[in-house]
């Protein structure tokens, strides 16, 4: 993970070298060599994909001109790393504690998470009504695409809630592997010990905005990023509303530019704004061949 990345680009290996120093221990010896369970534990899977987004963003930042920046869940503390409202050091310890206390919340109350395909936002969440009892609790946790949504919360009532979606004529209901409800009420506790976390972080002002999951507004000042980021934990990533608020706010002309590992966010942007421009960089042949066009 982001080692073609390091071995290409010297700013890459800066990137990598920083982070393991801000964690004390070799985060990049399990990016590199695994094993991959390690590396999909959530304290080390965060940090990891800020590692790898960061990396690649400091080879390429010059070729850019953002106006909005925007991160799905974890990708938030990326967007404010890139918009220079966080240190890249600070971040690192950020969302090594965030994994962890999410992880904590998980052992402490168990959830589950499923994914909804092709069912209404506004169906989903009446069937996530109707399955909620007393003492349980289910939510759309990530509203990614129109037709891609992820519900969180008690396994039963996240059960019961999936049957639902069925019965509401849902494509399908994937349960995920994970370890918690994230996203969700469940995890308050988790956002409580963040909270506090966040406090004794600097933040500067972005040097461009950055929307934020929880509300789908552009978060410009650093206060105000401190209490988005601390309600993002148990709030839902309104990812839809979140790129049709960036449409909103550039030309038509503006192109999107995902990058960090993977191509998932341009494959979800596709379906949220048909037409618009979009590429990925995330692979060092993506990141050589962008550069070459650049030059």
């Amino acid at each position: 993970m982001g080692r073609d990345i390091a071995e290409r680009f010297s700013e890459a290996r800066d990137v990598f070298q920083e982070i393991d120093d801000a964690l004390n221990f070799s985060l990049t010896k399990i990016m590199w060599e695994g094993p991959d369970r390690t590396l999909m534990l959530t304290h080390n899977a965060q940090p990891a994909i800020l590692a790898h987004t960061i990396a690649v963003y400091s080879v390429v930042k010059q070729m850019l001109s953002p106006s909005l920046g925007a991160g799905h869940s974890l990708g938030e503390y990326s967007a404010y790393v890139a918009a220079g409202s966080l240190t890249l050091a600070d971040a690192a310890r950020l969302v090594r504690k965030r994994g962890e206390l999410m992880l904590e919340a998980g052992n402490h109350r168990p959830g589950a998470m499923s994914v909804i395909l092709g069912l209404r936002i506004s169906e989903i969440e009446r069937c996530c009504a109707e399955a909620r009892s007393k003492d349980q609790d289910v939510v759309p946790a990530n509203i990614n695409s129109p037709d891609q949504t992820v519900i969180s919360g008690d396994p039963e009532a996240v059960e019961r809630a999936g049957a639902l979606c069925k019965e509401a004529k849902a494509k399908r209901v994937v349960p995920l592997k994970v370890s918690g409800a994230f996203h969700s009420p469940l995890v308050e506790p988790a956002r409580r010990g963040l909270e506090k976390m966040l406090a004794k972080t600097k933040f500067r002002d972005p040097d461009f905005p950055i929307i934020a999951n929880a509300t789908a507004e552009p978060v410009k000042t650093g206060s105000n990023a401190i209490g988005r980021l601390s309600d993002q934990i148990i709030s839902p990533v309104r990812w839809v509303e979140s790129m049709e608020r960036a449409a909103k706010d550039t030309d038509e002309t503006v192109s999107f530019v995902e990058v960090g590992p993977g191509t998932v966010l341009a494959g979800l942007l596709r379906k949220i704004l048909k037409g618009r421009r979009v590429m990925s960089l995330g692979a060092g042949e993506e990141v050589s061949a962008f550069l070459e066009q650049r030059r």
